[in-house]
């Protein structure tokens, strides 16, 4: 099984570095595997990325609508990791051919201040750890060949990460609710996608709470400085070239993404 493991991270990672979408890879990891056997493929990613230089910066979490766990037949959320070099500014240029089959999602991101070392984390321990909150674009991408996936391909595929933007006002906690917060987003000038945090698990906050004790439990704990992207406020949307992207959210203001038209020529 080690084996297939990791000749399943070699195969994502190099689909990754030619830019270039594989058929799903959950049959080939065997009759027997299951979540714990995606998570190890996604952590040999991990490794790889740690080995390379790259810089783990935040952690995002995915499938927090009750009716994505439902489709996908699970009862709770997953996980990946995030890099430093997947992060852009707001409203940076979003280079042509940096992503495969990018779309984009509206979500609440928290910046701790402090380490939650604890499998027990309580909501009061998660609050005094979050230093403010920031909207966020995520932008999700995925290896697997026309977003053709299950739930071990995207666990596999670091939760279907792509890139993610933060806006660059940051505000508390306490001047804001998360929970009942709504979000509105523009694809070039149309509104494409609404929502509120309550969509998010029934609050952010719960989600972000799960991570917190899910990332002790697996061995890498959040720590101060990191980055939370809590899960899609509202349906995502596919990213084409040329797209402007803003998101707007109730308390927290506004985020852009852009994504360049064409390659320019070699």
């Amino acid at each position: 099984m080690d084996e297939v493991i990791r000749n399943t991270a070699e195969a994502l990672l190099a689909a990754a570095e030619q830019n270039k979408a594989i058929a799903p890879v959950a049959a080939g990891l065997g009759a027997g595997a299951d979540v714990n056997t995606a998570y190890a493929v996604q952590d040999e990613i991990t490794k790889a990325g740690l080995a390379a230089g790259r810089r783990l910066v935040g952690r995002k979490i995915g499938l927090t609508s009750a009716a994505v766990q439902a489709q996908m037949g699970v009862d709770q959320p997953d996980y990946g990791m995030l890099f430093a070099d997947m992060e852009y500014a707001d409203g940076e240029t979003i280079p042509a051919g940096r992503l495969i089959q990018p779309k984009v999602e509206a979500e609440l991101a928290f910046v701790l201040n402090r380490d939650l070392p604890d499998e027990d984390a309580t909501a009061a321990e998660l609050i005094g750890a979050i230093a403010y909150a920031l909207p966020a674009i995520e932008i999700v991408d995925s290896r697997i060949r026309d977003w053709k996936i299950g739930l071990l391909d995207t666990i596999a595929d670091n939760a279907s990460s792509g890139l993610y933007v933060l806006g660059s006002r940051p505000v508390p906690l306490a001047d804001f609710e998360p929970r009942l917060c709504g979000m509105v987003m523009e694809r070039t000038g149309e509104p494409v996608s609404f929502g509120a945090g309550a969509a998010c698990m029934g609050n952010p906050l719960i989600a972000a709470l799960w991570l917190a004790r899910r990332m002790v439990q697996v061995g890498r704990p959040l720590m101060a400085g990191d980055v939370i992207l809590s899960g899609a406020l509202g349906p995502m949307v596919p990213a084409r070239p040329g797209d402007a992207f803003r998101v707007a959210i109730a308390g927290l203001g506004e985020v852009t993404a852009r994504f360049e038209k064409e390659e320019k020529a070699q």
